[in-house]
């Protein structure tokens, strides 16, 4: 497919020279480093010169200034990524959140008022005896909503997005299309359609009450070399299986977990379940502020970007590594890189409670209905290094927030979003069933959690959480860095344009006006 690029030499952001000539580009592969900031991988190729992200990057732009649109979660940053657009236009915040107009899975006739959790992680899996997901969503433990036509049935992941997704747009066109992530809710991809991804693949890497592979890094490891294996078969015109399939896809890719699992761990294998763990005891993360990687993340990321030389190989092999452009980003970054900062102090509805006039407040009190709530129209709260608040009474938000400002010290938080200040960034809670009442940011390094199996996690709004990396790459570009700002959601219409498609055809790309990454091509 024959597209206009400016080979452009940037150093330090400043353009020295610029010529365009035509380049063949036939297909996208897209790969999310779950937690790769931009730090991570400067640092890398620096130290690492023959490795497949310098590789990568002195073929490529390296957008330094990277961000994801909004919420650093793993739903909206993938969905960044694919739709080119933030909880405006695709409506999720999490892949635990809340929607004013679904029903409990067990609420099989949709009675009563509307309002429930919207779960879609590990636990909406089918599992055997043994505990062991079966790889397939379950539609007993999915919340549920009146259709068009009245009937209370099961909303699927790919049910819930409001937006379409690239791999609807190529599939629209003709293309082949394809996949594979660390569930099955990520079905998500699909697309409203369902359909979106021809061969997509979903080994569960956290099995409910069973083996999580997450406990240590060599296991996630393993965890991912399964879906590189299925991107290799893919390269070879294969299914992720090795079963016979039409040729390379157009559009495919996958999500690695292994460097935000070790950039989690306060000790790899902590509950010994890891068989293979060379690592057990050590400690993951960082090991400075400067983001020198501990031993455990620096095998993740090790690992990784050999995975990543064995798809560039593949490539190669196949004669097509030329006419592939090689997109490496992250749905979301790690908070914090630097150790001294962590701060646990429990979950934010917790410390509400332990405020001295909790019990009396009625600002309190509706943050600790919504905690409590367990199913139905209660509202409800959600915090990792964020705290997203739906209130059961939208009325008591001002309230709140109020509240939340004059504990601000107590409660560790930075910012409160909430009224005017969430809508100037958000949809209207009082108009867009999804959107939470109250965004809460706390300080850098604050996880609302007691967990003692990590020290770092996503979700926020901090610089951490949110610049990732971005290299874009192939052989005919020249290696290059741009310093400009940029967000994730770029990527989804610059893949469309790389293949001749408009971008436009994305609603998020025509609602939220994102553009294509500058520097790559005319438009």
């Amino acid at each position: 497919m024959r597209l206009q690029r400016i080979a452009l030499s940037l150093l330090a952001g400043v353009a020295l020279g610029a010529t365009a000539q035509a380049a063949d580009i036939d297909r996208v592969l897209l790969i999310s480093v779950d937690g790769l900031h931009a730090l991570d991988v400067a640092r890398y190729v620096e130290s690492h010169p023959n490795s497949a992200l310098a590789e990568l990057s002195n073929k490529g732009i390296t957008y330094t200034n990277a961000r994801t649109p909004s919420l650093s979660d793993s739903f909206p940053g993938l969905l960044a990524l694919v739709t080119g657009g933030s909880p405006i236009t695709h409506g999720l915040f999490y892949d635990v959140s809340y929607d004013r107009t679904f029903f409990d899975p067990g609420n099989v006739s949709c009675k009563g008022p509307a309002g429930n959790t919207m779960v879609f992680d590990e636990s909406i899996d089918k599992y055997n005896a043994a505990n062991v997901s079966l790889d397939v969503i379950d539609p007993n433990a999915l919340p549920r909503r009146r259709n068009e036509f009245g009937q209370c049935v099961p909303v699927f992941p790919h049910d819930a997005i409001k937006t379409n997704t690239i791999f609807e747009v190529v599939k629209s066109k003709g293309g082949r299309t394809a996949w594979a992530d660390k569930h099955p809710a990520y079905d998500l991809v699909n697309g409203p359609s369902g359909k979106g991804v021809d061969d997509l693949y979903t080994p569960e890497i956290t099995n409910v009450n069973g083996f999580d592979a997450t406990v240590s890094v060599d296991c996630t490891v393993a965890n991912d070399q399964k879906k590189v294996v299925a991107v290799i078969n893919q390269i070879r015109g294969l299914k992720h299986d090795g079963s016979p399939a039409n040729g390379v896809p157009t559009v495919f890719g996958m999500n690695f977990q292994a460097v935000s699992v070790g950039q989690k761990l306060a000790k790899d294998n902590s509950d010994g379940s890891c068989p293979q763990s060379i690592h057990t005891g050590q400690p993951g993360g960082y090991t400075d502020g400067a983001g020198t990687p501990s031993a455990v993340l620096a095998f993740g990321l090790q690992k990784t970007d050999e995975a990543l030389g064995s798809m560039i190989q593949a490539l190669k092999q196949r004669g097509i590594y030329t006419s592939t452009l090689f997109i490496v980003s992250a749905k979301h970054g790690q908070s914090p890189i630097n150790p001294v900062k962590v701060n646990k102090p429990g979950h934010f509805a917790d410390l509400v409670a332990a405020l001295p006039d909790a019990g009396t407040n009625a600002a309190a009190g509706a943050i600790a209905k919504a905690a409590a709530c367990s199913t139905g129209p209660c509202g409800f709260v959600q915090d990792d290094d964020v705290a997203l608040i739906w209130l059961q009474d939208q009325s008591q938000t001002r309230a709140v927030v109020d509240y939340l400002n004059a504990n601000a010290k107590a409660l560790f938080i930075d910012e409160v979003l909430g009224g005017d200040e969430l809508k100037l960034r958000f949809n209207d809670p009082a108009h867009d069933s999804r959107t939470p009442d109250i965004i809460v940011q706390p300080q850098y390094g604050t996880i609302y959690t007691t967990s003692k199996k990590k020290n770092a996690e996503h979700g926020g709004l901090s610089f951490a959480d949110t610049n990732v990396a971005l290299i874009v790459s192939n052989p005919r570009l020249p290696g290059g860095v741009l310093k400009t700002p940029v967000s994730t959601s770029q990527v989804a219409p610059t893949i469309l344009q790389a293949l001749e498609i408009e971008p436009e055809a994305l609603k998020s790309v025509r609602v939220e006006r994102t553009d294509v990454l500058p520097g790559l091509w005319n438009r």
